[in-house]
């Protein structure tokens, strides 16, 4: 289920002994956490967010999304780039081979051997 925050639920919750919270079963289905699911817990100015890494991910996804120019794919740019410097390294290694074969070749000849 993919949480879609519409509503504002409010609860009022009693911290235990121990400092545990029990997060109420509506805020819960409204923030679409499962059990065990692993939470980010933030505080800023004296507030406690609480959000699930799906949430958070979601959030820096939408964030940085802006900062794209519509029509730009950067996963497009990033294969683009890797395949020109796979392209290079292929050039100069093989660059390199035709060096040492002529070298080597180079060598038979001085010392008269053939191979």
């Amino acid at each position: 289920m993919e949480p879609s925050v519409k509503a504002n639920v409010t609860a009022k919750i009693r911290l235990s002994p121990n400092g545990r919270v029990v997060i109420p079963a509506a805020i819960r289905e409204e923030m679409g956490l499962q059990p065990g699911e692993s939470l980010l817990m933030d505080v800023e100015d004296g507030v406690l967010r609480i959000e699930s890494y799906r949430a958070r991910i979601r959030r820096i996804q939408q964030s940085l999304a802006r900062l794209i120019p519509p029509g730009r794919c950067l996963s497009d740019e990033l294969i683009a780039e890797r395949r020109e410097e796979a392209r290079r390294e292929i050039e100069e290694f093989e660059r390199e081979q035709a060096e040492l074969q002529s070298l080597q070749d180079g060598s038979h000849v001085m010392d008269g051997t053939h191979g």
